[in-house]
C-alpha cells in the first residue's frame, strides 16, 4: 500500500491521478489492519462512522461513479430511503468481501481511466438537487473526485482506528512494511 505517491513522468497525468487515489485506498484499508469485525463495526467517537461502514462506502461510492462515467447505472441504487445503508454491513457482508469487492473495484477504476480517449472527455452528473441541471464533468473532475471522497474518508478512518485501540497512520504503516517506528 502506497504512503508516498513518487512524482509522475513528464506528462503522465492519468498515473499521477491513480497512484493518488491508491495512496488514499491504502490509508482506509491500513485503518483496518488487524481488527475484528466486531471492532471494525464499533463506533467510538460521536459519529455514527465505523471502519467498516467507511470502507462500504467508499467502494460503492467509487463503483457508482465509474459507471455514471461509463453511462451506467450504478450497482445499487441509493436514496433518502436507503442512504445509510451505505455506512453499514448488511448480513452476509464482511470486511474481506468488501475489501475484495473494492480490490475489483479498484482495477476496474484503473483500467477505465486508462482507457479514455482524453481526460477532457465528459459525461453527465446524475440528476439530483446538488448537482446543476444538464450538468457534464470531465475524466479529470471524476478522478480529483474520487481522490478528494478517498482522502477524507481515510482522514475519518485514521481518527476512527485511533480512537479504537490508540493505534496511530505511522504504526499501521510501520505494521504493514514489517519495519518498527521505535
Amino acid at each position: 500500500m502506497v504512503t508516498h505517491v513518487r512524482a509522475e513522468e513528464r506528462g503522465d497525468e492519468r498515473v499521477a491521478l491513480l497512484a493518488f487515489i491508491e495512496e488514499q485506498r491504502g490509508g482506509i484499508r491500513r485503518a483496518l489492519l488487524g481488527l475484528t469485525e466486531e471492532q471494525a463495526a464499533s463506533r467510538p467517537s460521536a459519529s455514527e462512522l465505523s471502519l467498516s461502514g467507511l470502507l462500504k462506502h467508499v467502494a460503492e461510492t467509487e463503483q457508482g461513479w465509474i459507471a455514471r462515467a461509463r453511462g451506467e447505472a450504478p450497482a445499487v441504487r441509493r436514496d433518502e430511503s436507503n442512504w445509510h445503508e451505505c455506512f453499514v454491513l448488511a448480513e452476509g457482508e464482511t470486511v474481506a468481501s468488501q475489501l475484495a469487492y473494492w480490490e475489483k473495484v479498484a482495477a476496474e477504476t484503473d483500467a477505465f481511466l486508462r482507457s479514455v480517449p482524453s481526460l477532457d472527455d465528459t459525461f453527465a452528473l446524475p440528476d439530483a438537487p446538488w448537482f446543476p441541471p444538464e450538468g457534464r464533468v470531465s475524466m479529470r473532475w471524476l478522478a480529483l473526485h474520487l481522490i478528494r471522497e478517498t482522502a477524507r474518508h481515510a482522514g475519518h478512518a485514521d481518527i476512527i482506528r485511533e480512537s479504537l485501540d490508540g493505534r496511530t497512520a505511522f504504526e499501521l504503516v510501520a505494521e504493514e512494511q514489517g519495519t518498527s517506528r521505535s
